[in-house]
């Protein structure tokens, strides 16, 4: 069976390895990827242990399978990230140089630990909260990934939330409909700029 719970820094270590094996377009990035806890710094591991109040995870027999993350203050939280999360990892990772275009994974990864995105001001203003999701595949197609969001979504409204937003890889079919199925719109301009990579999702709560 399984429990959804509040997380716990003992999780943080799978959590990690959720975000490498679902961490290209929702397949296994560890073959893109020399140093494996990169996506975790950026997607995953800051809200664990910055925010654990906004943070889910699913555990089944074998041990936590899947995880729900976000922020209720996106603006606040990207402040929060600058002064304490960041500045620790740009002393491990040095700032890759040259032509972006010869960049490999691990060196993507880097720059954005370097010069991260804030969200659009408009994006911020009518979805203020925002969300990462994984499962690892033994937990895909129970209806996990709607009960963590469910559960956080109601957690939110409670504490006054007006919308939440998240992006999801353009190349993962399966997330853009799931999103799409659970009362999520996508979003263009003049919220988010065109991408060809992101599709981004809000819902009003």
């Amino acid at each position: 069976m399984t429990a959804l719970r509040p997380v716990r820094t003992d999780d943080l270590e799978q959590i990690y390895l959720i975000s490498l094996v679902t961490g290209d377009a929702g397949g296994d990035a560890t073959r893109l990827h020399r140093d494996d806890k990169l996506i975790g710094h950026i997607y995953a591991a800051p809200y664990v242990l910055l925010s654990p109040e906004t943070a889910l995870v699913a555990e089944d027999s074998e041990g936590v399978a899947g995880y729900i993350v976000g922020v209720h203050d996106t603006r606040s939280f990207e402040e929060r990230l600058e002064r304490e999360w960041w500045p620790a990892l740009r002393t491990v990772y040095a700032d890759p140089q040259g032509d972006s275009a010869g960049w490999d994974a691990d060196q993507k990864r880097i720059a954005t630990i370097h010069h991260p995105a804030c969200a659009p001001a408009a994006l911020v203003k009518s979805f203020p909260a925002h969300i990462h999701m994984n499962l690892l595949p033994r937990l895909q197609g129970q209806g996990m990934g709607t009960k963590l969001l469910d559960r956080w979504l109601a957690d939110a409204l409670e504490a006054g939330v007006e919308g939440v937003h998240l992006g999801a890889s353009a190349s993962n079919h399966g997330a853009v409909r799931f999103w799409g199925s659970r009362g999520f719109a996508r979003l263009a301009p003049p919220l988010v700029e065109p991408s060809d990579r992101t599709v981004w999702f809000g819902q009003k709560l």
